[in-house]
């Protein structure tokens, strides 16, 4: 189930087509991660937000291209960073899982930490339930569980960029 996404306009003459896989929370679960992989191919890069609890190379070799990834609170042995700031869709991106931010209270710290950075977007994962938000000229992303969805009608749930030959970037919310 898709619901309208949100737009954002990107640098004037922008126009290479981009569709970026945003995702989180796996937790060594691969039913759901293959699924998703295959269900939105083709695809330019994958986002995962933390929690993949030891699977990185299989991610890396599964995608099959570019993968970002961040390391969760349950990522013990993880050679990941603990957050990044990348490019995505020409934007600037702070990519981390949320919980040195205590994400499940709320997102004012990311916000703050987002702001200092001079970022157009901040991707979160940690609370297991989807968003997708604008605040302060921000846009905060978090696409929730595939393995452990928490929020209303538990679905898993994962966050697809595009960018268009117009130039706007479409943010989509979709659960399996």
């Amino acid at each position: 189930m898709d619901r309208k996404p949100l737009v954002l306009q990107t640098k004037t003459g922008e126009t290479d087509v981009m569709k970026v896989l945003i995702i989180s929370d796996t937790h060594g679960n691969h039913k759901n991660l293959d699924r998703v992989l295959e269900l939105e191919r083709p695809y330019e890069q994958v986002i995962h937000l933390g929690d993949i609890e030891g699977d990185e190379d299989y991610l890396i070799a599964a995608a099959g291209c570019p993968v970002a990834a961040v390391r969760g609170n349950n990522d013990y042995f993880s050679q990941l960073p603990q957050e990044q700031v990348i490019e995505v869709a020409g934007k600037r991106a702070l990519i981390t899982h949320g919980h040195y931010y205590y994400v499940a209270a709320g997102t004012e710290h990311l916000l703050m930490e987002a702001k200092g950075r001079d970022v157009d977007l901040a991707m979160f994962g940690h609370t297991h339930r989807p968003l997708i938000r604008q605040e302060q000229g921000l846009t905060i992303l978090n696409p929730g569980s595939l393995s452990y969805p928490r929020q209303e009608g538990r679905k898993p749930s994962y966050i697809v960029m595009e960018t268009g030959r117009q130039g706007g970037i479409e943010i989509f919310l979709k659960y399996l």
